[in-house]
């Protein structure tokens, strides 16, 4: 009888050990499962407040905008009309300018260490000028096409049209590495203006009204911002598109406007989900 009870025993506790052996496979085939499909949650989407609307020379073709110590830079494009500019905040008034040799259309600028760094679209040619009197220092060359330009203080950031942001020295101008700009496993393409805010790349995406805003240790879209319909029916007459992120670190505050754009806007982001 003893004999027997302990059989019973053994043969319950085998099923039990084969039962728990099959919730383990299954837990582990359901893990397997969710790391190949994983649900990603939506990246968070944001809206804005325009707080103040200043006057924009609507004949640049914006293509660089930055903003320190008080004062607009802006590098326009167009071929035989490209400059760079030091502008007046509050009126619009361009205080300084340089003209580029009608071969170069002018792209992204950056400042950085008392200098200006300013790309051309399609002719590997950069320049770098004193920030008081753009006085020509130097050019440089770079492979493929210059769109946008940022810096974070120690390094440049630099746009090409794709979904890459190149990494560059900040002395020798050469390039460093390589960030993949992606939502989810997806490359986000025709990255332009760049802007360093608060520890993030924002990013104009070429021919739409939205604002990447991106992590620069891994390329990750951590947010969109939407400014559609900054500009009412009657200003976006002659207007082209969104282009161009300015940010006083100092005061807080987020500059945008767009190619041909009669006004530039400081807004607040808003969260909208």
């Amino acid at each position: 009888m003893h004999c027997n009870t302990g059989w019973h025993s053994l043969l319950i506790h085998s099923r039990d050990v084969a039962r728990l052996l099959c919730f383990l496979l299954a837990s582990l085939a359901s893990s397997l499962i969710a790391l190949e499909n994983p649900t990603t949650p939506p990246v968070p989407s944001y809206s804005f407040e325009v707080l103040h609307a200043y006057p924009h020379d609507p004949r640049a073709f914006t293509q660089g905008f930055e903003y320190r110590d008080g004062f607009l830079y802006e590098g326009t494009g167009l071929k035989g009309q490209s400059t760079l500019r030091k502008e007046e905040l509050e009126t619009g008034k361009i205080l300084e300018q340089i003209k580029l040799p009608d071969p170069y259309f002018g792209e992204g600028i950056t400042l950085l260490h008392d200098k200006v760094v300013q790309l051309t679209w399609q002719s590997h040619i950069g320049f770098v000028y004193t920030e008081a009197g753009f006085r020509l220092l130097q050019t440089f060359s770079y492979q493929g096409e210059g769109w946008g330009l940022a810096n974070d203080g120690r390094n440049i950031y630099m746009s090409d049209g794709s979904a890459q942001i190149r990494c560059l020295d900040p002395n020798t101008l050469h390039e460093i590495r390589r960030i993949t700009v992606h939502e989810g496993s997806t490359p986000v393409q025709n990255l332009n203006e760049l802007e360093w805010v608060r520890g993030e790349i924002y990013a104009n995406i070429w021919l739409t009204d939205r604002v990447a805003r991106i992590s620069p240790q891994d390329g990750a879209v951590v947010g969109w911002i939407d400014l559609s319909h900054l500009l009412t029916p009657a200003e976006s007459g002659n207007a082209d598109v969104l282009n161009g992120i300015a940010y006083d670190s100092v005061g807080d505050r987020l500059f945008v406007t767009g190619k041909l754009w009669p006004k530039v806007f400081q807004i607040r982001v808003l969260q909208r989900n």
